[in-house]
């Protein structure tokens, strides 16, 4: 079978989507996800939400999201940020990778991520693929189903411009606030804790991306 080709234009506004989210910091959240108490800022994390691939050159894409301690349970969370639960790739990806796969096979869709400009691990996608998530509203763009997030945050950044400091606010509300479906906190950890296991992770994140 012919595959269909991916015009430049849908190459164009994916990537711009993506890239409007490089930078943004996610700052909010209003109490404890387990008890309700206040919260109080704790640190930062540098997560990275997407790599884009172009002229043979990677481009990183990174979000910045704070963390919070729960002054009552001292539990330790995310704010609300651009992530499903248990992820490691911006929504948006995931979002894309089960739009495409429900119109094509696994196989392909991973193909026409990476024609995309998406640099992506097809078993990340596959094991993605089998979870749960929530209806992901898609639109029809040149015979290819996107969906409404990556288009949203291409709007967002054509309304604010290059180079404009945009509100995670906007961006959450463009990526349809996925972390509002998280099934946990992020960690039911004091801050010691939770700063050794990310450290085992930041550790596992190294071993798999070392060539």
């Amino acid at each position: 079978m012919k595959h269909q080709r991916i015009l430049p234009i849908i190459i164009d506004i994916v990537q711009n989507g993506l890239l409007t989210c490089n930078g943004i910091f996610f700052d909010s959240r209003d109490v404890c996800p387990v008890c309700g108490g206040r919260l109080i800022g704790y640190d930062t994390k540098k997560k990275q939400f997407a790599v884009l691939l172009e002229g043979g050159i990677r481009h990183p894409i990174h979000v910045s999201v704070k963390r919070f301690s729960c002054r009552q349970c001292h539990t330790v969370c995310f704010a609300d940020e651009p992530f499903y639960p248990d992820t490691r790739i911006g929504s948006p990806l995931v979002d894309l990778g089960i739009s495409l796969a429900a119109n094509m096979s696994f196989y392909r869709a991973t193909q026409v991520m990476e024609q995309l400009g998406i640099v992506i691990d097809r078993g990340t996608v596959r094991n993605y693929l089998k979870r749960p998530f929530p209806d992901i509203p898609t639109a029809d763009l040149f015979g290819i189903r996107l969906p409404m997030s990556v288009l949203s945050l291409a709007d967002l950044g054509t309304r604010f411009g290059e180079g404009s400091r945009i509100p995670g606010t906007e961006a959450l509300a463009a990526c349809g606030f996925p972390s509002a479906y998280r099934a946990a906190p992020d960690a039911l950890l004091f801050p010691e804790q939770g700063n050794e296991r990310d450290k085992e992770k930041d550790k596992e994140e190294r071993k798999t991306e070392s060539p």
